[in-house]
């Protein structure tokens, strides 16, 4: 391996990645895996390619894995990733054409090839595209395999998973440090952005903020309001490293809360950490998910909870920014297992808290470490 790749994880893991994947296409008797997720690209191969042009990956069931890059991203290819097969193509050929020739060149044409038919790169028109280019091809469909393989983290990625969740600690309390009466909610912003970056964040979308007397969305746009007191400051530090995904947030006052807030922050918080304890190897995601549900209904904090209190968390990739192959509801059925990780969160009477959590052999693990209260600025 060249000396100057920049892989984010040894050949080792990639190895062993691939060859997970390569008895579930033996299971299911297909010659050829066809991979156009980023989310799928960046996991198998390295390579997170930029969604403007089609760019996948053809991975057989015996031999080395093909990547048809774009020529303009190919030294960016050849820097991530430990493939070594590439097709490059330029910007005025069809990609779709290429990936033909291509199975033409290599004798694939006639064999069964698995495609994820719910990947967000495989839009219906460019299917009945492949579909044409290549009519003797036996597409099956490869469902959520892919998703479902990735749920349980390696040794690795729970390493990746532990500095991102650092570097969602220090963004956090950037912006909770900046906010006080007559700052603008984007400074509190710009302050969070500059402290992840310079913790070693992957790009700038590192935070969700919003602001207002107790009406604060989960999910708000940034705006240009100005604290005054009364407001609670809403963050989510949702940093990226190496494409791998914290996700926290956190509740500011601004000037003293009132008792029905400090009240409804200490019942969230410890239904929260109930529920935290119960993230055992074995248990049942709808155990875990009533802890906090019920809690907070017959608290009376929410008239109605029809929202997820978790979801798996890993690498995080466009145009996908939030991953519900596991999430926490009352009909969830699933059982818990060691080396997941989940953003666990709850939010009601305009507070919001979260945090993210990994199971571990014993029981669970916050790998965020920012002080679970309601902050007074």
């Amino acid at each position: 391996m060249s000396s100057d790749k920049l892989m984010a994880f040894p050949q080792s893991e990639y190895d062993r990645r691939i060859g997970a994947v390569r008895k579930l296409m033996k299971a299911m008797s297909v010659d050829l895996l066809l991979v156009d997720c980023l989310e799928h690209m960046s996991y198998l191969f390295g390579y997170a390619p930029p969604a403007a042009v089609y760019q996948p990956a053809l991975l057989p069931l015996e031999g080395d894995p093909v990547v048809l890059v774009r020529a303009l991203d190919a030294a960016t290819l050849s820097e991530q990733s430990w493939v070594e097969d590439v097709v490059a193509f330029r910007d005025i050929e069809d990609p779709i054409a290429v990936l033909a020739r291509t199975f033409e060149q290599r004798g694939w044409t006639s064999k069964r090839v698995a495609i994820e038919l719910g990947s967000h790169f495989l839009p219906a028109a460019r299917f009945k595209a492949m579909q044409a280019a290549l009519p003797q091809v036996d597409f099956i469909d490869f469902g959520r395999r892919l998703w479902e393989l990735r749920l349980h983290k390696s040794d690795v990625e729970i390493e990746l998973l532990r500095k991102a969740s650092a570097v969602a600690d220090i963004g956090m309390m950037a912006a909770i440090d900046a906010a006080a009466a007559g700052v603008p909610e984007r400074e509190c912003a710009a302050a969070l952005y500059a402290a992840v970056m310079r913790a070693g964040a992957d790009t700038t979308r590192s935070a969700l903020i919003a602001s207002g007397k107790r009406t604060a969305s989960l999910h708000g746009r940034l705006g240009d309001h100005i604290l005054e007191p009364g407001d609670v400051l809403h963050v989510e530090s949702i940093p990226l490293v190496m494409g791998y995904g914290a996700r926290l947030m956190r509740s500011t006052s601004i000037g003293e809360p009132d008792d029905d807030q400090l009240q409804a922050a200490k019942m969230l918080l410890r239904l929260q950490e109930e529920q935290f304890a119960a993230m055992k190897p074995g248990a049942r995601a709808s155990d875990v998910d009533r802890i906090l549900r019920q809690g907070v209904l017959e608290a009376g904090l929410r008239p109605t909870y029809d929202n997820v209190t978790g979801y798996t968390m890993g690498f995080v990739g466009l145009p996908v920014t939030s991953d519900f192959t596991r999430a926490f509801l009352p009909e969830s059925d699933w059982i818990l297992e060691e080396a997941m990780v989940f953003h666990m969160y709850t939010y009601a009477r305009g507070l919001a808290f979260s945090d993210t959590v990994l199971v571990t052999a014993n029981g669970s693990e916050c790998l965020t470490k920012t002080p679970r209260q309601l902050f007074v600025r």
